[in-house]
């Protein structure tokens, strides 16, 4: 797995050119761009360091296999790519060995794939890891959880402090409140003990 390389003489020129020759949408490929500045009277160029999105998913597919194998589970795996994020579904008859407790172990596989494929093309892809429905269910109790202590706080006008997260359990929690009216959701604390305030902020129709 290698990114392509692609001149342009501006940003868009660089882009078109790789996504003519992979043969791809915009959404179906990771690009880093990269300003080229021209020596003495040379004009500055650009450049669109480009690998399509399917590629990334099938490395890291291999390099999963790979290390479940070492890990000794064998596993079945569901793949897709929408809007730019990789899924993965993974299958076991250890799905409790995978998903760890609280989901550290699955966090922790998923952070190595990241850093695998960084270590690669110098970028990070979007990847959604996921042990059958664990994590859907997950998402599905943050959103929940976070809605219901949003009403609370917009009832009582108190803050209320939730237990600490990770970044993207943090992520889930602030997109499922972003419209809502009257409340707004920060980040306090330092890691590993960060986590969310969800407060009532009145408007100027209040």
């Amino acid at each position: 797995m290698k990114l392509e390389v692609f001149e342009g003489k501006t940003k868009e020129e660089a882009k078109e050119k790789a996504l003519t020759a992979l043969k791809s949408t915009e959404k179906e490929i990771y690009c880093k761009e990269e300003e080229v500045k021209g020596k003495l009277f040379k004009a500055t160029t650009y450049k669109c360091n480009a690998i399509k999105i399917s590629d990334i998913a099938t490395y890291l597919k291999d390099s999963l296999s790979e290390l479940l194998n070492n890990m000794g589970i064998e596993c079945q795996f569901e793949t897709n790519v929408r809007e730019e994020q990789i899924n993965i579904k993974m299958y076991s008859d250890k799905n409790n060995i995978l998903i760890g407790k609280s989901g550290q172990t699955l966090m922790a596989i998923q952070t190595i794939l990241r850093q695998q494929v960084y270590n690669q093309i110098g970028m990070y892809p979007y990847i959604l890891l996921d042990v059958e429905n664990y994590k859907e269910k997950k998402i599905s109790n943050l959103e929940r959880t976070a809605k219901r202590i949003a009403k609370e706080v917009l009832k009582t006008k108190i803050d209320v402090s939730l237990d600490d997260m990770n970044s993207y359990e943090r992520r889930i929690v602030h997109n499922a409140l972003t419209k809502f009216k009257n409340i707004s959701t920060t980040s306090e604390g330092e890691e590993p003990n960060r986590h969310i305030v969800i407060r009532y902020v009145e408007t100027k129709e209040d």
